[in-house]
Order: C-alpha cells, then structure tokens, then sequence
C-alpha cells in the first residue's frame, strides 16, 4: 500500500501498521524526484509493508519522527518505533532498508 501524506499524521499511520517505510521528500528535491518512482515500485513488491511518502516542509511533526536532515531520507518503522532511517539516491540501499522491515 503506497499512501501519500495529506495532513501531519504520520505518528498515526505508524500506529495503526506493523511495518512502514517512509519517504521523506520535498518539491524542490531532484534526487526524491528520482527515487519516487522506486518507491512506489517497491511498494507494488511488498504487501506487507505500508509506504508513506511525506513531504518533509509541510508536515513538521512527521518529520521528527526520524532524523531528518538531508533530502531524500529513508525511514523504517516497526511495531511502532524506528528501526532504521538513511539518506540515499540509490535503489540498493533504499532496498536493503525495505527488506529490514519486510521480512519480520
């Protein structure tokens, strides 16, 4: 399932779903531009995980459930809390995230 934040809710998608992988992306952001479309992919590939793109400008509280400093940043959460987080613009490191979470 692949959803995209509309309101500063992130904390209750996390609650309400055992595995989550976050993208964290802004408009201006030519790498999150790129690595969308893998994302969404990988979202197709793994039904057990949910998918939530955030933009990182305008839903502050969502940010700050991981340490968001650079764009494009990877978040994993796990019954609840983070498991892991990177920033990256390449398909292998964002997979060998989704795989920490995906195969629980």
């Amino acid at each position: 399932m692949l959803l995209e934040l509309e309101q500063d809710n992130l904390s209750k998608v996390i609650a309400n779903n055992n595995n989550v992988v976050v993208q964290y992306s802004a408009s201006w952001c030519g790498n999150c531009r790129i690595m969308k479309p893998k994302f969404k992919k990988e979202a197709s590939l793994n039904e057990n995980v949910t998918f939530v793109v955030v933009d990182a400008e305008k839903f502050p509280e969502s940010r700050k459930l991981a340490n968001v400093d650079n764009l494009p940043t990877f978040a994993a959460f796990s019954n609840g809390a983070l498991k892991n987080q990177v920033q990256t613009n390449k398909y292998d490191v964002l997979k060998t995230l989704i795989n920490e979470v995906a195969h629980n």
